[in-house]
């Protein structure tokens, strides 16, 4: 077998930490299928098989989780052994935030941000699943939920309401159907566990369908579901503004329902002192308050679903 290069068993850790290529790639400034490669040359070389690759990611075999362990903590004590060599930049700031809430709502404002702020180098990160800031090199993200994550500083920015969207072509299509009486329509299922139509028939009256016309697992998959004129969707009015404002979904009648989960911003312990954390933190809460200003109904949320 010879020696292993080191640079294949660094790719490995960083792969089997990430739990996903894409990821991967991008930190290491790879191609997906140059990374992709290489852990196949590593499994060929050691005649192991150390990944089971699925549709939504990589997780470690057997061999693989013992391969982790043995060389993983080596090239943890290299890392730290060579922080006192590097300074961190404290111009530049890696945020994460998932696709919804960073095109349509921070995207927009970020030219305010860089206007007030040209020293700041930012570097956006979007993706779906939740960074793990102990393995990651991401200084802040923005996060969807409840505020509870243990181990990191959580603020909350503003929080969500939900109502009925769909496509104007569906809306067309139904003519002269009461968009306040949704039984009338074809409604898509909610991602949500707790199913959130049975809170809003509950909310404002009327009878749940017996069926949907389809059901999805993401709240991305559903938003273009309506966007396609499948169905009604009970969408996110902070992540679907932008679709309403450009007339690519319409909102079904005038009643709103507030969510218990909330939009936050969360960084680890490492990042407080961070000059450019600071900047932003700053940037972001004053358009916070200015978005809660104009959106009085997010600041009542004490009726709010879970």
């Amino acid at each position: 077998m010879g020696k292993l290069p080191l640079g294949l068993l660094q790719q490995f850790v960083l792969v089997a930490r990430v739990g996903n290529l894409s990821r991967a790639a991008a930190q290491a400034n790879l191609t997906v299928s140059a990374l992709s490669h290489q852990m196949r040359q590593l499994e060929e070389r050691l005649e192991r098989r150390l990944f089971a690759r699925g549709p939504r990611g990589v997780t470690l075999t057997v061999e693989g989780c013992s391969l982790l362990e043995a060389v993983g903590e080596h090239f943890d004590g290299i890392e730290h052994a060579m922080t006192r060599y590097h300074r961190r930049r404290h111009e530049s700031l890696t945020l994460s935030a998932s696709p919804g809430i960073m095109s349509s709502w921070l995207l927009p404002r970020l030219p305010r941000l860089v206007a007030a702020h040209p020293e700041l180098e930012l570097s956006l990160q979007s993706a779906s699943v939740l960074v793990n800031f102990e393995r990651e090199p991401v200084d802040v993200g923005l996060r969807y939920g409840r505020g509870e994550w243990p181990g990191l500083h959580s603020e909350r920015l503003f929080g969500e309401w939900i109502a009925p969207v769909a496509a104007p072509e569906l809306v067309a299509q139904m003519g002269n159907a009461d968009p306040a009486d949704l039984s009338q329509w074809p409604l898509l299922g909610d991602p949500h566990p707790a199913n959130r139509w049975l809170d809003w028939f509950a909310r404002f009256g009327g009878t749940p369908p017996k069926r949907y016309v389809a059901h999805f697992d993401t709240v991305d998959a559903l938003r273009h579901a309506a966007l396609e004129g499948l169905g009604v969707a009970l969408g996110r009015m902070v992540t679907s503004k932008s679709l309403i404002d450009a007339g690519r979904l319409c909102v079904l009648g005038n009643n709103y329902l507030p969510v218990a989960d909330a939009y936050w911003l969360v960084y680890p312990p490492r990042s407080q002192e961070h000059r450019g954390l600071q900047v932003f933190r700053d940037w972001l809460l004053t358009e916070a308050n200015d978005y809660c200003a104009q959106m009085p109904v997010l600041q009542h949320d004490d009726a709010a679903v879970n």
